[in-house]
Order: structure tokens, then C-alpha cells, then sequence
């Protein structure tokens, strides 16, 4: 009988991102609002860059997320484009190096 491990460290990348765009969206609408609070801003205007800040914070993250996830598929889809050159091109070699 075949014995599966489950191990959750496949999701560590997603849980990492998710907990730094939480603190950052966090620190920097807090600042936001304290800082115009600072300011003498009545309270809807706090309000309001505090509801601008979350969202210019939300849609930062988003597209940052989007480029890097999009350059990192672009770099391993390149990888796989290279060993498949390789296979074709030296097959006793790139076996060779699979076993070692």
C-alpha cells in the first residue's frame, strides 16, 4: 500500500502574499487617515481618502500580483521551452542527467 503525505507548503506563496497585501493595505489606509486627521480634516473627508486609499491600495496590489505571477509563469514556461530543446537535441544527456 502506497503511503500519501499531505503537505500544505504549496500554499505558502499564496498565504505570504496574502498576509503582506493585508498589512500593507492596513499600515498604509491607517497612516492615510491619520495623517489627514492630522491635518484638521472633517471627518468626511477622512472618510473619504480613508474609502480611496483602500481601494487605490486594492487595485495596487492586484496588478502587482498580476505581474508577478505573470513573469514567473513567462520564466518557468521558458524553462520548459529550453529542457525540451535540450531533450530533443542531446536525449542521452539530459537522461543521464534526470538519473543522477
Amino acid at each position: 500500500m502506497r503511503h500519501i503525505e499531505r503537505h500544505r507548503t504549496h500554499r505558502s506563496g499564496w498565504l505570504r502574499a496574502a498576509v503582506l497585501g493585508a498589512n500593507d493595505g492596513i499600515v498604509s489606509t491607517a497612516s492615510l487617515v491619520l495623517g489627514v486627521a492630522a491635518a484638521g480634516a472633517g471627518s468626511r473627508t477622512i472618510l473619504i481618502a480613508g474609502v480611496a486609499g483602500l481601494v487605490a491600495g486594492a487595485m495596487s496590489m492586484a496588478a502587482g500580483e498580476y505581474v508577478s505571477v505573470s513573469s514567473q509563469a513567462d520564466t518557468e514556461g521558458a524553462d520548459l521551452d529550453r529542457e525540451r530543446r535540450e531533450l530533443a537535441a542531446h536525449p542521452e544527456h539530459e537522461h543521464a542527467e534526470m538519473t543522477a
